[in-house]
């Protein structure tokens, strides 16, 4: 697997580079993000769909990496990754979950985090390192988990003070020892630039050794792939499968993309998002307009603009028609999630508000004869603050949430500013 930047001409790829020195760089020197140069296609994926998730995983990472890591390695990183399933539960008629939080922080990135982490560890080489990343939710925690404790690492977390749910918060800023969280005076955008400027500052990545874990690190993105095989190893077989995703910075749909690309039997997939239409309105009107971000149940997805739209971009070679083609999009509003949150809990099934906006924007695109599949993104606990009142009932915790409620929060407030970071970084 050789990379390039996004915003590296495709004809230049003589200046490719490869997936480890993308993955210890997280950024790629223009500010681009890292994507490859070309895409294989598996002409066996009715074979690789019979295979069970770790035995698949360990063949599609050897085909993706094994120029540049060897075999045994590459099966040792999927058996300390993947640890935990994603089974595929039906909801009604037609419409199933793809249930991607039973790992130890219960919500998808927990895929991607764990796999970066071991990666990381492969280049370090003995230096320290910094992962310093932006959540709007669920990866500070993924992230903290994955690299607690690790020695020569340390991890800052920037979030938007008061716009994550309190568990969330819990769940990384309650870590101490080398993971530092740190409330951003902003929102998600606001955490994300910052971020990318010290990227953009060659003496602080330089000094520090610092690394991304967030979606714009191309190991998080490249682990989400396989799930994506694993949602068509559990459809329904011989009807076209519709997969919608939750979006906010739209690096689980490009992973998605990225795996339909490379045989992945999906029909479509539909771009959910909920009152931050950045992504939708461009689909409908061709003009793209990053905007603020404005908060709403589904918080992991509160951003107004998408740093892997980027990615996503440079799939489709910049084509808008293309997209529609491909594409099916909507938007959710607050109102429209909390209602579904209670009609599927009628139903027997507890959706997140994520889940549930997936749900409802799948249900808006399907068509006859297709089965659906929305990603459950995040365990429905994590969020029991805000659907408690809506459901009128309490919803219990596991027990790995409710082991934090008694640890006291260790976070720190930052101004959303590029040399309030600076500093505190040094």
């Amino acid at each position: 697997m050789k990379l390039i930047s996004t915003r590296t001409p495709i004809e230049a790829s003589t200046g490719s580079v490869s997936f480890q020195e993308a993955v210890q760089a997280g950024l790629a020197p223009d500010g681009g993000l890292f994507v490859p140069v070309a895409t294989p296609h598996f002409d066996d994926v009715a074979d690789l769909l019979r295979a069970d998730f770790p035995e698949r995983s360990m063949e599609i990472l050897h085909r993706l990496l094994g120029d540049e890591l060897p075999r045994a390695v590459i099966e040792d990183l999927a058996r300390s990754a993947f640890t935990f399933p994603a089974p595929l539960v039906e909801v009604d008629g037609g419409i199933s979950a793809l249930e991607l939080f039973h790992g130890p922080t219960l919500a998808f990135k927990d895929f991607g985090a764990r796999f970066l982490a071991r990666v990381l560890a492969l280049g370090a080489g003995g230096q320290p390192r910094t992962v310093l990343t932006a959540t709007s939710g669920d990866t500070g925690a993924a992230v903290a988990s994955a690299f607690y404790g690790l020695p020569g690492v340390r991890v800052v977390v920037l979030y938007p003070a008061g716009r994550v749910s309190p568990m969330q918060e819990r769940q990384f800023a309650t870590c101490g020892g080398n993971v530092l969280a740190l409330a951003v005076e902003g929102v998600f955008d606001d955490c994300q630039r910052l971020v990318k400027g010290a990227f953009e500052d060659a003496e602080l990545t330089t000094r520090l050794g610092l690394t991304s874990a967030n979606s714009i690190n191309i190991a998080r993105l490249l682990a989400q792939t396989l799930y994506y095989f694993e949602a068509a190893a559990q459809a329904e077989p011989g009807r076209p499968l519709v997969v919608s995703v939750p979006s906010g910075n739209f690096g689980n749909l490009t992973a998605g993309l990225w795996a339909q690309r490379m045989g992945a039997p999906v029909q479509a997939f539909v771009a959910a998002t909920n009152a931050n239409r950045v992504v939708p309105d461009y689909l409908d009107t061709g003009r793209y307009q990053p905007r603020p971000s404005v908060a709403t149940l589904s918080n992991a997805m509160d951003v107004g603009s998408p740093s892997n739209w980027e990615r996503i971009f440079a799939l489709f070679g910049g084509d808008h028609g293309a997209m529609v083609e491909s594409l099916r999009w909507g938007s959710c509003t607050d109102a429209e999630t909390e209602q579904v949150v209670i009609d599927l809990d009628r139903r027997g099934y507890l959706a997140d508000p994520h889940g549930a906006v997936a749900y409802q924007v799948l249900r808006s695109n399907l068509r006859e004869g297709e089965q659906g599949v929305f990603l459950a993104t995040a365990h429905p606990a994590k969020f029991r603050e805000s659907l408690a009142p809506a459901l009128g009932r309490e919803i219990p915790l596991p027990k790995t949430l409710l082991d934090l409620l008694d640890k006291p929060l260790l976070c720190e407030p930052l101004p959303a500013d590029q040399g309030a970071l600076r500093r505190r970084l040094l």
